[in-house]
């Protein structure tokens, strides 16, 4: 009975799991996008950007400094999406790190004036901390060992 139990609860972690993992590698490609086409101007890319032509207009006057910070921003993402699928403990670390680092910029947006921005979110940014900070999701990683052997 009890291994029934924790069969479900894997599996019914591992959705959420994979989910997060998911979520991760696609802010690394986005964050990717935006990098390449913020230093790297007049291509066939920046068409991509009339979804979000607001976010491009701000940023665009600062692209030799943005760009770089997203394609770092790419990078921390990538990591920390494959020790989250490794169910690594620092790769758990740089998930909840850059989610509470998102968290913190909706609630500036917030402030700011830009409720609708910086509701929806910080909505979503702090409902993702809440699912990283459960400790049933946190102790898939802390199994693993701070220095990733496994």
């Amino acid at each position: 009975m009890a291994s029934m139990l924790d069969k479900a609860g894997r599996r019914k972690s591992t959705v959420g799991i994979t989910a997060v993992g998911i979520f991760l590698f696609f802010g690394a490609v986005m964050a990717a996008f935006a990098g390449t086409t913020l230093i790297w101007r007049g291509t066939v890319l920046d068409e991509l950007w009339a979804l979000n032509m607001p976010a491009y207009e701000r940023l665009a006057p600062f692209g030799a400094i943005a760009g770089p910070v997203f394609l770092l921003l790419s990078a921390a993402l990538a990591c920390a999406g494959a020790g989250w699928f490794k169910r690594r403990l620092w790769g758990w670390r740089l998930a909840t790190i850059v989610i509470l680092v998102q968290v913190l910029g909706d609630l500036i947006n917030l402030l700011r004036g830009d409720f609708i921005r910086g509701g929806i979110g910080l909505a979503i940014a702090g409902l993702l901390l809440f699912y990283l900070l459960r400790p049933k999701v946190r102790v898939l990683f802390e199994q693993s060992g701070a220095s990733g052997t496994r």
